[in-house]
């Protein structure tokens, strides 16, 4: 008998960079991209006698995810002093959260790839400040640091271990970065370190004990992180069926060489000797402005899928895309009641398929173009034609397709002339038709299509030619 499967078990740690404008503890501005070491100041740097002074644009989003998150938020938290050394932590500790985080026991629901629809926890939320950025290949023999970074408003959501594969680890960045970009939170750009990921994978038999878990750093993309945990859930297993044992440590992902290996010494876990920041208070944040943050939280992408489903008739996959964005499921929605009853199909197709896109169409220019479609004045073809020159100008449709001559003919004289022609031109074909090859319609039809230039009107062509077919 075969020995059963393993099974991996994945818990991810997500730092989000905020949208706010200044610092976490400060006033420098937070702006990515700036020179190097420009955005600093005596806090920031950790000077003496220089004293933190809590952003509360940065609390308040905060505050927003933990609710987008399911989260309990406590009216207090304590900040602490994570202590450690390297060199682009200028005051040798980082201002975080330990033992009283700001908010705990939340969920995310997910569509695994695997398991369908299901529920991650989410174990905890808590705020802290970022720390700079370290270079090693701006100068030769030599590491330069930007503090720009420094004292950036971030928050810490932790998961709990509930995925079970590399793909459904990515599938729940996915939507943690859907509801965080919803909500206005962060924009979760993984390029520019505004999202970033530290992956815990171990490895059992089914119903075992949780293995010995090893944490992954250093992924720059979702694609990134699957890779490097299916990386090393193949190097645990063939660990431990070739008799050794995982050790606990920490790992590092070189995209390049596709591999991950242990990270140097000095990079690893520490004692970080986590205490109350004495120079602030604890955060104490009032009941009714609490109610005010959870209030304000637009309908969020879960909700939205399942009302989709449940009103517009759409399956889990069709919501799933008109809910990519809070701006296409609101275009969604416009589309539907401009459309009028009984077009929820028919939107979503529009969407979907016919007006796909990196950006959305003007709202009045896709209804004209879809009336046309419906009054037989285009043809879908030509309408796509007209979607792609929508996104070069903002003619109307009608204006398009009379430059683009894509005009469907729908005058009967006319249609009747191209099938005489057609029918003119192919005798053996008609023969053959009127011998009992009804196939040869579609040959004729396509032949009449190509006379008009793509211009007649495909049901008028068809209804002509049978009629001239019969007499």
């Amino acid at each position: 008998m075969s020995a059963p499967a393993w099974e991996t078990v994945v818990g991810l740690e997500v730092h989000v960079q905020l949208l706010t404008r200044t610092k976490m503890f400060c006033a420098c501005s937070a702006k990515y991209g700036d020179p190097p070491n420009t955005n600093v100041c005596p806090v920031c740097l950790g000077l003496p006698g220089a004293l933190p002074s809590p952003n509360a644009g940065g609390i308040r989003l905060a505050v927003r995810a933990a609710f987008a998150l399911n989260c309990t938020v406590h009216p207090r938290s304590v900040f602490a002093r994570k202590n450690y050394f390297y060199p682009d932590l200028p005051k040798g500790y980082q201002i975080s959260q330990f033992e009283e985080p700001l908010a705990t026991k939340g969920s995310l629901e997910i569509l695994s790839p695997e398991r369908g629809p299901l529920t991650v926890g989410i174990t905890r939320l808590h705020l802290e400040e970022d720390a700079g950025k370290s270079f090693h290949d701006r100068f030769p023999g030599r590491a330069a640091v930007d503090f720009n970074r420094s004292g950036v408003p971030l928050i810490e959501i932790v998961s709990e271990p509930d995925l079970r594969s590399p793909a459904e680890a990515r599938a729940y960045l996915g939507a943690l970065k859907q509801v965080l970009r919803w909500i206005g939170v962060s924009d979760c750009n993984m390029e520019e370190g505004s999202l970033r990921v530290d992956a815990n994978l171990s490895v059992r038999r089914p119903g075992e004990p949780l293995g010995t878990r090893t944490e992954v750093k250093n992924m720059n993309s979702f694609s990134g992180v699957e890779r490097a945990l299916g990386i090393e859930r193949e190097r645990q297993i063939a660990l431990i069926e070739s008799g050794g044992r995982v050790v606990q440590t920490t790992m590092t992902f070189d995209a390049v060489r596709g591999d991950v290996r242990p990270m140097r010494s000095k990079e690893e876990s520490h004692d970080y000797r986590y205490f109350p920041e004495p120079d602030l208070p604890p955060l104490v944040l009032r009941s009714d402005w609490l109610d005010q943050q959870r209030s304000s939280l637009p309908e969020l992408p879960a909700a939205r899928r399942h009302r989709f489903q449940r009103e517009y008739g759409l399956n889990p996959t069709q919501a799933g895309v008109v809910t990519d964005s809070q701006a296409s499921a609101d275009y969604y929605e416009q589309l539907v009641a401009r459309l009028g009853s009984g077009s929820e199909i028919e939107a979503w197709n529009w969407m979907a398929n016919e007006a796909a896109g990196e950006t959305l169409l003007p709202l009045d220019r896709l209804v004209e173009l879809v009336g046309m479609v419906r009054n037989q004045t285009l043809s879908r073809q030509a309408a796509r034609k007209i979607i792609a020159e929508l996104r070069r100008n903002d003619e109307p449709p009608s204006a398009i397709a009379a430059r683009m001559g894509l005009v469907q003919v729908q005058d009967a004289g006319q249609i009747e002339g191209w099938v005489s022609e057609v029918l003119a031109a192919h005798p053996a074909e008609v023969a053959r038709y009127q011998a009992g090859e009804a196939r040869l319609l579609g040959f004729l039809t396509g032949q009449v299509m190509k006379r008009s230039q793509g211009k007649a009107d495909p049901k008028a062509v068809n209804a002509a030619l049978q009629a001239a077919l019969a007499r």
